[in-house]
Formats: structure tokens, C-alpha cells, sequence
């Protein structure tokens, strides 16, 4: 009997394996074979391998534009970078107030924030507003979007790990004579690392990669982010495949590399305890 469980486990293990490499790394392989290839070879979106390599597609991907992908980049890890912190902060806080506190005003206060999961942004009104306060086509602005478009994710995400967190620690901290401030910033913020890093790599990726916000908020050559030049790749250089899967792969890379990083700190935020013995 545990021989068959074994054997059953095994097949299913078997079986993972087989289906992370079909639907995982088969369209990688795609992507790069075409980035190595001629422009003529790579129209045809052949799987087989070329039959000479053309590395100088992805040094001809980052000259192109008198350098912008390198401007995109730039972009692209500052509007990632200061999201990221704002959400780690403010999402925090809002968790741990809704979280803690009950009654109507802070069922409405949840309801309110939960909404903003389902209720899309008005573009041409946020465009309206950007403009009257004289902040549209700027990363200010866009920070700012991206927060208030993920707020409610994050916070969602806080408040369940919230409550894994005891009153007891902030009740022993109150009587040591903390006041509501330190009580957060000393004795649950500390205890949310394992969340942060699932918060992290979730929404670095989905603010890295976001494509339709810039295009309508943050518009502009010297603003381009890095999914933008792809549609700027596929509206200039026509059927250039083997720059426009160069242009991916470039730009996957980072993201990759935040993700085999926190990779293990993901599933920790996700089973870990916030106290420990």
C-alpha cells in the first residue's frame, strides 16, 4: 500500500514536471529562438532553431531610439519602485485599522476600498483631473494612479495576515507604555515581512508590466515604459519579429529575477506563522 502511494506520487510529480515544461518553458524557448533569428526566418514564427544566431538583434533592440530602452527601463523601475513602497506603507496601515477595529463606519470603510476591485478607472475624467492640477505626463502622477488602482488588492491582502497576528503582542506593548504609533511601526510592522514579500513580488510584476495605464496617463518619448516599446516596435518596425522578441526577453529578465528571488519568502508569506514561540 505505501509502495502505491509512492509510485502514485511519483507520476504525479512526473506529471508537474512535464506540464511546467509545456506551458512555462516551450513559450520561452519560442520567444528566444525568434529573438536569434534573421528578420525573414523570424517572420515565418518557426519553432526550429536558426540556422546562423543573431545575437546583434538585442544590441540592435537597445540602440534603437537613440537608446530608450535604456530611458524605459529607467522609467518603468521608478513608477515599480515608489508603488511598491507606497503600497507596502499605506496598505499596511488601512489593513491594520480594518483589521482591528469594528463596526459600521469600518464595514463601509472595507466595502468602499473592496469596490475598487470591481469599479474600472474613468479614464478621460482622471485625464481631466491630472490636467487641472497640473500633474498629468508626470511620475508623480502615475505613482499615485497605480497606488490608488492596487490599494484595494494590497489591503486585502494585509487584512487577511492581520488577523494571524494576536492582540495579546499589543495589549503587553500597551501596558509597557507604547502609545497606538509605536505600537504598529515597532510590533506589527516588523511581523508583516513574510506578506510583504508575497505584496513585493505581486505588485513590482503587475506595475512593471502594466501597458494601458502609461499609455493613457503617462504619455511621451521621454516617458515611454518598457512595455510601451513594444507597441512602439510593432507600429515602426512592422513585421520585425526577431527585434520584438528580442525587445520581450530583454525586459522579462528583471522580472524573472524578482521572482526566483523572492520565490521562497512568496510561500512563506503565504503558510508562515506571524508569531513565533
Amino acid at each position: 500500500m505505501e509502495s502505491r502511494k509512492k509510485r502514485t506520487r511519483l507520476i504525479g510529480d512526473i506529471v508537474g514536471v512535464v506540464l511546467t515544461v509545456v506551458i512555462f518553458l516551450i513559450p520561452f524557448y519560442f520567444m528566444f529562438v525568434q529573438s536569434i533569428k534573421s528578420k525573414k526566418e523570424a517572420n515565418r514564427l518557426s519553432i526550429a532553431w536558426p540556422k546562423e544566431l543573431h545575437f546583434e538583434n538585442y544590441l540592435e533592440v537597445i540602440k534603437h531610439g537613440n537608446y530608450q530602452l535604456v530611458t524605459a527601463f529607467k522609467n518603468s523601475a521608478i513608477l515599480t519602485l515608489f508603488t511598491v513602497l507606497g503600497l507596502l506603507v499605506t496598505g499596511a496601515m488601512a489593513g491594520y485599522v480594518i483589521q482591528r477595529r469594528k463596526g459600521r463606519l469600518m464595514t463601509a470603510v472595507q466595502s468602499t476600498i473592496m469596490l475598487g476591485l470591481m469599479i474600472p478607472a474613468s479614464i478621460l475624467p482622471t485625464i481631466h483631473m491630472l490636467q487641472g492640477m497640473h500633474i498629468y505626463k508626470t511620475m508623480f502622477s502615475m505613482v499615485m494612479i497605480e497606488i490608488a488602482l492596487q490599494t484595494p488588492f494590497t489591503t486585502m491582502l494585509y487584512r487577511g495576515f492581520m488577523a494571524s497576528i494576536p492582540v495579546d503582542l499589543e495589549e503587553a506593548a500597551s501596558i509597557d507604555g507604547c502609545n497606538r504609533w509605536q505600537i504598529f511601526t515597532k510590533v506589527i510592522f516588523p511581523l508583516l515581512k513574510p506578506i510583504q514579500a508575497t505584496i513585493i513580488i505581486l505588485v513590482g510584476v503587475q506595475t512593471f508590466n502594466d501597458f494601458t495605464n502609461p499609455l493613457y496617463f503617462l504619455p511621451g518619448a521621454a516617458n515611454t515604459t518598457v512595455q510601451l516599446t513594444l507597441y512602439n516596435y510593432k507600429g515602426q518596425l512592422g513585421n520585425s519579429y526577431n527585434l520584438l522578441f528580442a525587445d520581450i526577453i530583454i525586459i522579462t529578465v528583471p522580472m524573472l529575477i524578482l521572482f526566483l528571488f523572492f520565490n521562497k519568502r512568496i510561500v512563506a508569506g503565504m503558510v508562515a506563522g506571524a508569531v513565533k514561540g
